[in-house]
């Protein structure tokens, strides 16, 4: 299999040694990428000797605010995005195929063995060395590139040093996690299984809710107690993932068209769908825990569990984790990066990960991916390599450098950022053809470049 690792006798004493700073998706794969690739790597991970406070395992690649990598059809974006991270050799993809969990159309991991997984890939390779120490400030130039994969949490002193070479002050938004409950603790005269549309079981557990329990539960979210933001702290949420008070705060109907969008999800007691439905995805194989999808909140602890309780199904509901938000940190892509991922006043260092401005898991993944096979060409004298925007890792590099600064903001990969259609096709062909036409022209260009899986 292509993730077997090469023996120590294939490492020549003078490949390039590559230092990453940030043991998380993207530091992992870029990693892997430049150690598949002839290179030595020296990876920095910072836990256990410090945690950030959104982060609780020893392990690498911990995942963070779910345990879902979004849909899995190449006929969506970010299932194009997947596909094309496979056919170059993706470790997190693959830790992510060898353990997923029933999630209906989406790609959804047990977090404990993907990070197992990937740990164990990483620490077991004959040309990775991992330090667990804190790395307080950027290396000084030397002779090989560096990659800064630390994370949307980069430590304050980190972050400061980022944004003292680039010249440009970093940005920050703030992003929240869902909280996880107790399957034993949920009322299953209440609570149904579905996936959205599908026929048979599904893979979701449904807690349903009639009109009055909906007004019930928006009025207990209305009042229920916040954290309150810091001083030094500016409410710039990512659209995306947007805690449920503040989608609640933009009208009460938000959330029936959002997180607790009830259509295709009929209840087995009445035929119908439901007023409103909250779904709960499975977090662990054993089935034992699942968690709120959509729920991201800044609620306090106290109201979490007053409010969620609300929920029909969620009475006497046991939370083996609530809900919490942290400080996301990134550049502005245009003006710092080069296509290649290096920065601008400072080609050997390149960025990856959330850092970069790409937002989601896969994203981040995809930025390492990219990064270390930039670093190693470098190393190696090669120029670096960026893709055909007509696929989805082009096209997402086309958003992190080719956006008008001031308009700049995260993004999640979608279609919208692939170069505009040149004939119209029907809807319900278009995810297909984007798929058919990226695939096409990355074998392609990886043909051309002599680019093989790592």
């Amino acid at each position: 299999m292509w993730w077997l690792t090469p023996s120590r006798s294939n490492l020549a004493s003078n490949i390039p040694e590559i230092t990453i700073i940030g043991g998380g998706l993207a530091g992992c794969e870029a990693a892997w990428q430049i150690a598949q690739r002839g290179g030595r790597v020296t990876l920095h991970e910072m836990k256990p000797v410090r945690f950030s406070q959104a982060h609780e395992s020893p392990q690498l690649a911990e995942l963070v605010c779910s345990n879902s990598l979004r849909a899995a059809d190449i006929s969506s974006a970010v299932g194009l995005l997947k596909e094309e991270m496979r056919r170059l050799g993706s470790l997190i993809m693959a830790a992510a195929d060898q353990t997923q969990v029933p999630a209906g159309r989406a790609l959804a991991v047990d977090r404990d063995l993907f990070a197992r997984f990937i740990t164990e890939k990483i620490e077991n390779h004959p040309a990775i060395t991992v330090v667990r120490e804190e790395v307080t400030e950027l290396p000084q130039p030397g002779k090989w590139p560096v990659i800064l994969a630390s994370g949307p949490l980069t430590s304050s002193l980190l972050a400061a040093s980022l944004a003292q070479l680039t010249g440009e002050e970093h940005l920050a938004f703030y992003d929240a996690i869902a909280p996880i409950v107790a399957v034993e603790s949920l009322d299953m005269s209440i609570v149904y299984r579905a996936s959205r549309y599908d026929d048979g079981p599904g893979d979701y557990l449904n807690c349903p809710l009639n009109r009055d329990e909906y007004a019930a539960f928006i009025e207990g979210l209305r009042n229920a107690d916040k954290v309150p933001l810091k001083e030094f702290e500016e409410q710039k949420y990512f659209e995306g993932c947007l805690p449920i008070e503040v989608m609640m705060e933009r009208g009460e109907n938000t959330l029936r068209f959002g997180p607790m969008k009830p259509v295709g999800l009929p209840d087995p007691r009445t035929g119908r769908d439901p007023y409103a439905v909250v779904q709960l995805r499975m977090e662990k194989r054993d089935g034992l825990f699942y968690n709120m999808v959509g729920f991201q909140t800044k609620l306090t602890y106290g109201a979490q569990q007053s409010v969620f309780r609300l929920i029909p199904g969620m009475a006497q509901a046991e939370f083996t984790r609530l809900g919490s938000i942290h400080r996301n940190t990134f550049v502005c892509g245009p003006k710092v990066l080069l296509p290649s991922l290096q920065v601008k006043n400072r080609p050997d260092l390149l960025l990856a990960g959330q850092l970069t401005g790409v937002e989601g898991y896969v994203e981040s993944t995809a930025m390492g991916l990219l990064a270390g096979i930039n670093a190693v060409r470098l190393a190696n004298g090669q120029a670096p390599l960026v893709l055909p925007v007509n696929t989805a890792l082009g096209a997402l590099l086309g958003h992190l450098t080719q956006t008008e600064p001031k308009h700049f903001q995260p993004s999640n990969i979608n279609f919208g950022l692939f170069p505009a259609w040149e004939t119209k096709l029907p809807k319900k062909l278009r995810g297909q053809h984007r798929a058919q036409t990226a695939l096409a022209a990355l074998k392609q260009f990886c043909d051309a470049e002599n680019l093989e899986p790592a």
